[in-house]
């Protein structure tokens, strides 16, 4: 293959993500020629209010441009992707990971617990508003949509105290803000896929399957497919607070995951460990005891 033709949103985070996946792999296909092809998407068109049908929405013109074959893969947020892919389309790899925390941007030093009663955060995620009113029922939860720059100047002008955003999308648009303070994995969950990137393609083009296949990250790969799993059998959709985040060490697969109601106030949580080979097993397993611990009213089952 001399040319791969690499599908991509047009923001300035996707193209980010884009060029960083053309340079690593051109450093392991000496000779290829990436040609970035940027696809508007519905979700882009919508830049305002919630959005219709779900976080697919940014994947779906990508993922019909890969069936028309006008392109030969594409670079997605992992966390944008649903659980279930369009027919005939397949995860050709998964690169190395970035940091997959949320990080609070608010003046003043602390975190969370330091944030004054009436804070008013700004997030268009229901994961992160059921997190936070789960830990914090006096904070003021704000919707706020939008590009990383626009969000940011949103905060700095006053209209907001605070702001949460991905540590891997401030790192991959080299902002660097003194402001934002990581968040522990361990005390707030990161959304499924956070940090990563999906490089999509045809399930039956082999030569870009082999191609992709050179920059696959197998720690990377092994902790994606855990929390995918969940969330295909957790079910659920992107007005649903969920989140999941594995860990791989020493040939093993640690996974915590959660379900809880949009304000909060339910909040499940459950965790598990497994043989790296059985990472899909663990998702599996872990939805099911969620599930059956209550997870199942929560998503209107």
């Amino acid at each position: 293959m001399a040319v791969l033709r690499l599908g991509t949103r047009a923001s300035a985070l996707a193209r980010a993500q884009a060029d960083l996946v053309a340079r690593t792999l051109a450093g392991r296909h000496p000779g290829l020629s990436v040609e970035p092809v940027y696809i508007r998407t519905s979700g882009d068109r919508l830049a305002r209010g919630p959005l219709p049908g779900g976080k697919g929405l940014f994947v779906k013109e990508i993922e019909e441009a890969l069936l028309a074959r006008t392109i030969d893969a594409a670079v997605h947020s992992m966390k944008d992707l649903p659980a279930r892919l369009a027919p005939g389309l397949a995860i050709g790899a998964v690169p190395a990971r970035a940091d997959a925390r949320d990080v609070l941007v608010a003046a003043g030093a602390g975190g969370l617990t330091a944030l004054r009663p009436g804070t008013r955060i700004g997030t268009a995620s229901v994961r992160r508003r059921a997190q936070l009113l789960a830990r914090r029922r006096d904070l003021v939860i704000l919707f706020l949509r939008g590009n990383v720059d626009t969000r940011l100047a949103r905060w700095r002008a006053g209209g907001l105290d605070a702001l949460l955003l991905a540590a891997a999308g401030l790192a991959r648009l080299g902002i660097d803000e003194p402001a934002a303070r990581p968040l522990a994995v361990e005390d707030f969950l990161p959304a499924i896929g956070q940090g990563a990137l999906a490089l999509e393609c045809r399930a039956d083009d082999a030569p870009t399957l082999e191609v992709l296949g050179a920059i696959e990250d197998a720690a990377s790969a092994t902790a994606i497919a855990a929390e995918r799993s969940f969330l295909l059998a957790v079910g659920g959709d992107c007005n649903t607070p969920i989140a999941a985040h594995a860990t791989v060490a020493a040939g093993r697969v640690t996974l915590r995951a959660a379900v809880s109601d949009p304000e909060g106030t339910r909040w499940l949580e459950d965790s598990g460990t497994a043989a790296a080979t059985e990472a899909m097993q663990l998702g599996r397993a872990l939805a099911e005891r969620l599930l059956a611990a209550g997870a199942a009213e929560l998503l209107g089952r």
